[in-house]
């Protein structure tokens, strides 16, 4: 008898814990699926002035959160059936391979390595990478002149790796956040934050008077929506619906709104690429 109840103690708590276990990462759903039940989880960025930021009052603006947002209203999914999610560099490939989210508008550079783990449709825009330097600086004024400085981006981002590969003696600082690497520049601990232009453009506008594009761009960035590996559907959708965006005129209209007086000249669209 008590062997007979101990084992079926055992069986019942490892039926636990594999339900516990299935229930940590999200949900086996598409995103297209999650729509036709009328709600998505999208993840963005929190700290990205102009593209992806959380206000004070808790509601989010930014270029990125107008095309997800467009993109969600194309999948039948109103903005108040959205459920943001903040999606930091790091973590991006593992949200969307857990279910955590149902797709990514964070300025995502559509790269081979990180298509080996998730689908991406776009691009939806074509950033640049360049320098944000304060603005008595006049040692930076473009990458040929980072020798010795201290240039600090995002930890396993696609600039980062840039420098790191192609300007070697740069000394590299790598931050979990952007916002962060602002702050070391202002604060003098850094000499220079690089990213894509588009998102050192809106930290720029949110300190007028300290700091400073270099307006050289030197490398090109494709920013997609990333999906679930293998979601051809949802993939498609958000393409039509990014496709969909850029000829009604809303994806020029949300660019001009969220890059207003930052001196940031909006590019012509990208074609979007349905491999």
């Amino acid at each position: 008898m008590r062997i007979t109840r101990a084992l079926r103690f055992g069986i019942g708590a490892l039926a636990i814990a594999v339900v516990a276990t299935g229930c940590g990462g999200g949900d086996s759903k598409s995103a297209a699926q999650h729509a036709a039940d009328g709600k998505l989880t999208v993840g963005i960025k929190y700290d990205q002035p102009g593209l992806g930021l959380r206000n004070k009052d808790g509601s989010f603006s930014g270029f990125d959160v107008d095309v997800a947002t467009y993109v969600a209203g194309k999948l039948g999914v109103k903005p108040e059936n959205i459920q943001w999610k903040e999606a930091p560099t790091p973590q991006r490939e593992t949200l969307i391979q857990n279910g955590q989210v149902d797709y990514i508008v964070g300025t995502y550079s559509i790269t081979d390595q990180r298509k080996e783990k998730v689908d991406f449709a776009g691009p939806y825009f074509i950033a640049g990478q360049d320098l944000l330097v304060r603005a008595d600086n006049t040692d930076i004024t473009g990458p040929d002149t980072i020798k010795g400085k201290k240039v600090c981006s995002v930890k396993n981002s696609t600039p980062a790796q840039n420098i790191e590969k192609n300007y070697k003696e740069a000394q590299l600082q790598t931050y979990d956040t952007y916002a962060l690497c602002v702050e070391a520049l202002k604060a003098g601990s850094m000499d220079a934050v690089t990213t894509d232009n588009i998102i050192l453009a809106g930290y720029a506008a949110q300190s007028p008077g300290q700091l400073k594009l270099v307006n050289k761009p030197f490398a090109t960035e494709k920013y997609g929506i990333g999906v679930k590996k293998g979601d051809k559907e949802s993939r498609d959708k958000i393409n039509d619906a990014i496709e969909a965006m850029i000829s009604d005129g809303s994806w020029k209209t949300a660019l001009e709104k969220n890059t207003a007086g930052t001196g940031f000249a909006v590019p012509q669209p990208p074609t979007v690429d349905r491999y």
